[in-house]
């Protein structure tokens, strides 16, 4: 019986009650049942009977033991009891609870996935580092988060579309432009350009592909350098993000929005809604009305659109293209942003605690050696994504990253993450998928296996170890169903870590293949089944955070 299952029981034991006329209250949508941290208190706790017991003008434990007698003559539920003030302590049959061991074998990958947000369409954009270097750490922490959480959302049903925003327009690209040109002509680069050994390199591919582009007029010869480059280094990021395990459904241009003429279309949108005014020459939205700090200018004096402008197009533009929530995933140094965002919203009309989300991460530190590592040699004065995977590897990288709250500072220790030890987490989790996968392989080895599924018998899974696990194991639906909800994929890597160390402590003390000679028995092969619904379930969780399951280490 899996968590949703007993939740199911419960309700129907409480629908059954009130249909009865043993008290009357509102049968709630859901009942929740945890696992209780005291094991004397049984498999699973609800508090439904505290809920009901004032709609219901009767004593929390009088309604418990009405819903009690009912939920107790259920099929897997063992005994129920009633303690403190009416909670409902719940103890399953040991067969009813080992079957959860078959059926997350039996369902294989989609063991956890969920409808908590079927139909829900979100356009998920994040690292969208300006297109002028390569990814440094902190678009690094973005990408491991941002695509665990696509995937998560994903396998609770939601519509996602993984988004990059390219910032092709603006000073800085000219700035990269000229730092380019620049470095191809053997000058100093402007004290406001771009330095690194990149710029070199990529000026001195334009110049090997081209070899009559410094022959050009300057005007001419900076805008070839600006379009040729923001090209190669757009490639270089595709590039990156590929070889990071990251695969965007969507390379968005900031361009295309000023091409188009989007960016105008916007303004008259947001200027129909009634919140557009004029002042010293300039175009304004009044984002004050809706919880910003200072108006914004939309269109400059000059006439020249501002960046603000921009992201209201390109605001406008997620929504029309159909996604009910814009997620949007910003640096630590972006915090001014989320009220003028969730302004932008407002003025055009949409409930800006719905259709917009703005995630803010913090910096990320890398240590070696105990020591703050700071510089790039290819980049200059910053880490980049290349580093840090030549540094740990794709797989420790991404797990780390995505195993913090993204609230708090994160400090990758390179020594830790390089580890074949229990302190490196990646390490410890993958080792237990290993683990059960050589436990798998050497019962092949010895002539036997699982067996069929009608041959299974879950009650013999009695241990209080093997209880431990299998409750572990029917916590994923719910870890994953909350870190989606929550936007948390850090959620499903500690849960991971914590499935590991439970799995560590059955396999210690709960022997799976027979001694010596001795022939299998069914505890052996009901082992077997509990071992090879943990793998499954680490993997499905590995594969959620876009980590590897490795068979051998």
């Amino acid at each position: 019986m899996t968590p949703a299952e007993l939740s199911q029981a419960v309700l129907t034991a409480v629908r059954d009650s009130v249909e009865a006329g043993d008290f009357s209250a509102p049968v709630p949508d859901e009942v929740t049942v945890e696992r209780p941290k005291n094991k004397v208190h049984g498999d699973y706790a609800t508090n439904v009977a505290l809920r009901l017991a004032k709609p219901a003008g009767r004593p929390p434990r009088e309604v418990a033991q009405v819903i009690a007698e009912r939920l107790a003559a259920a099929p897997g539920v063992a005994k129920v009891d009633i303690a403190g003030p009416g909670f409902l302590n719940i103890t399953l049959d040991a067969a009813s609870q080992g079957e959860l061991a078959l059926k997350i074998v039996e369902l294989g990958a989609a063991y956890g996935t969920n409808d908590t947000h079927e139909g829900l369409r979100i356009n998920l954009e994040f690292v969208s580092a300006n297109p002028t270097g390569p990814i440094h750490i902190g678009g690094v922490r973005w990408a491991a988060v941002g695509d665990s959480l696509a995937r998560i959302l994903k396998a609770c049903g939601a519509d996602v579309t993984t988004e990059y925003y390219i910032n092709d327009a603006g000073v800085q690209i000219t700035k990269f432009g000229a730092s380019l040109q620049a470095a191809a002509n053997g000058r100093p680069v402007p004290e406001d350009g771009y330095v690194g050994d990149y710029i070199g390199d990529i000026a001195k591919k334009i110049t090997d592909e081209e070899p009559g582009v410094l022959e050009l007029p300057d005007d001419e010869q900076l805008a070839r350098f600006k379009e040729r480059g923001l090209e190669l280094m757009v490639a270089e990021i595709q590039r990156s993000m590929d070889e990071f395990g990251v695969h965007y459904d969507v390379w968005f241009s900031e361009k295309s929005l000023h091409d188009s003429g989007a960016v105008g279309k916007a303004v008259d949108r947001l200027r129909e809604q009634g919140h557009v005014f004029e002042k010293d020459g300039a175009v304004w939205l009044r984002t004050t009305d809706f919880t910003d700090d200072k108006d914004r200018v939309l269109i400059k004096a000059d006439g020249e659109t501002t960046y603000f402008a921009s992201d209201a197009a390109y605001y406008l533009d997620k929504r029309d293209r159909g996604s009910e929530v814009a997620v949007y995933m910003l640096g630590a140094d972006h915090h001014g942003y989320v009220n003028r965002l969730r302004a932008i919203a407002a003025a055009a009309g949409d409930d800006p605690n719905r259709n917009i989300e703005i995630l803010i991460g913090q910096f990320v530190k890398m240590l070696r050696d105990g020591q703050e590592v700071r510089l790039s040699k290819r980049a200059g004065n910053i880490i980049t994504i290349d580093d840090v995977i030549d540094w740990i590897g794709v797989d420790a990288a991404r797990y780390s990253l995505a195993r913090s709250n993204t609230d708090s500072t994160l400090t990758l220790d390179i020594d830790v993450l390089t580890s074949t030890s229990n302190d490196n987490p990646v390490y410890y989790v993958q080792y237990a998928h290993t683990r059960m996968c050589g436990v798998l392989r050497q019962a092949a080895d010895r002539g036997f296996d699982k067996g069929a599924a009608e041959d299974f018998k879950p009650g013999l899974l009695t241990a209080p170890q093997e209880s431990d696990l299998l409750g572990a194991l029917g916590e994923f639906p719910r870890i994953l169903a909350t870190a989606a909800e929550l936007r948390e994929p850090h959620r499903v890597a500690r849960y991971l870590e914590q499935l590991a160390g439970t799995y560590h402590r059955f396999y210690d003390s709960c022997r799976i293949l027979p001694m010596g000679d001795e022939e299998p028995t069914d505890l052996n092969r009901a082992r077997l089944w509990l071992a090879e619904a943990t793998r499954t379930v680490i993997a499905n969780g590995l594969a959620l955070l876009g980590v590897s399951a490795p068979e051998r280490m």
